[in-house]
């Protein structure tokens, strides 16, 4: 028999507390951390209430900073962005909010980086490859198709 470990609601809040401190964490994130568990959805409301109003949890505020991070560490553009916080159930709103924080002159300018570094990276002589493969490099992160293509006919003709 498995022995599950059981939390009471004020052990559950503290757990989360340290959870949502650690890292900005969103509502899907907290829920399936609770569901894991085992708290009943009473408790799972309970505890979401608690660390919006002591602002431990703020769904605005984790969409900005997880924009910021995915552009400035991982180098994706708006539309991996876009899917990823959809994914996460974050709010038209707020998702509009989240891409006003980065610069338009960075987004062009770390793109026409990336780009230019992969393009340098491709090897192979078949230019029809090189070009497919710098188009879906560029699309997986996220990058606007007609920034992308753009681009390619500018570095490979």
């Amino acid at each position: 028999m498995q022995n599950k470990k059981t939390y009471t609601v004020e052990e559950a809040k503290r757990r989360l507390e340290a959870y949502c401190a650690y890292q900005e964490r969103c509502h899907d994130d907290v829920v399936k951390k609770l569901r894991s568990m085992h708290m009943i959805p009473v408790a799972v409301d309970t505890v979401v209430a608690h660390l919006i109003e002591h602002g431990f949890l703020n769904e605005e505020r984790f969409a900005r900073s997880y924009a910021r991070g995915k552009f400035n560490i991982k180098k994706w553009g708006k539309n991996r962005i876009v899917r990823e916080l959809k994914h996460r159930n974050i709010s038209r709103f707020n998702i509009h909010l989240a891409l006003k924080e980065i610069p338009d002159a960075d987004y062009h300018k770390t793109f026409n980086e990336l780009a230019e570094k992969k393009a340098g990276q491709l090897t192979g002589t078949n230019l029809f490859k090189k070009k497919q493969q710098l188009a879906n490099y560029l699309l997986y992160r996220g990058w606007e198709s007609d920034l992308v293509y753009e681009k390619i006919n500018d570095l490979l003709g």
